[in-house]
């Protein structure tokens, strides 16, 4: 377990978070086709908050992308790094997942984050953000659609639809099982859109939401639980 300080140069403010996202996002990379699914590993993030403590907990779980198996996983604690905005959500995480991914033992080769990449009003969310600070192929998956609008996939689990800013495709509306929700993918950083629903999907064998999202998720609750910051 890591304990993360807030950075000095930390954003304080909306004006200054939104000028990093606008220097950061000419950054993202979007013609690499990111590592073929089922090779390698794949890693889970996610955070978890107790709001009476203004704490934020993060957790990052490497699989082995063909079994599923858990690798390795690190978990990071600290005071939350900046107030609640929507659109801004990634300056409370990061300091934290950076953390967490910094203390795994192993490469965690891609980085799989609940919530959003491409597929955020500004076009630069977590898994993008993520992702050109560590210079790894990222993905986002979300549980719902945020401001975007979509069409129903079809019935069967692998149908999308297009996930809609306008006329602009961000990200794709993916059924991982046959007849429940589907979920929403966008690329994060060095990968493709296909490439990012075909990890979703070998990903998620037995439940909706990816077996990284699922480990993450239990692990920063855990965390949260047992550890306060110093």
């Amino acid at each position: 377990m890591t304990t993360v300080r807030i950075p000095e140069d930390w954003p304080a403010t909306e004006e200054q978070a939104r000028t990093v996202q606008d220097e950061l996002r000419a950054r993202v990379v979007l013609d690499e086709p990111g590592p073929p699914p089922g090779t390698g590993h794949v890693t889970g993030v996610d955070v978890a908050y107790d709001d009476e403590r203004d704490v934020v907990a993060a957790a990052a779980v490497v699989l082995d992308a063909s079994s599923l198996e858990v690798v390795a996983e690190a978990t990071a604690v600290g005071r939350v790094s900046f107030p609640y905005v929507p659109g801004l959500l990634a300056f409370r995480e990061i300091p934290a997942v950076l953390a967490a991914l910094a203390d795994l033992p192993c490469p965690p080769g891609l980085v799989v984050c609940d919530g959003y990449g491409l597929a955020h009003p500004r076009r630069f969310g977590l898994a993008s953000h993520l992702g050109v600070l560590t210079g790894l192929p990222t993905i986002g998956v979300a549980k719902n659609p945020f401001t975007f609008t979509h069409d129903d996939p079809d019935t069967p689990r692998g149908s999308t639809s297009a996930l809609l800013a306008g006329s602009e495709e961000v990200g794709r509306a993916l059924r991982t099982r046959d007849a429940v929700k589907p979920v929403f993918v966008s690329v994060g950083h060095r990968t493709t859109l296909d490439n990012a629903c075909a990890h979703t999907l070998a990903l998620t064998p037995d439940y909706r939401l990816p077996e990284t999202t699922r480990r993450a998720d239990a692990l920063c609750r855990r965390a949260l639980r047992e550890t306060s910051p110093a």
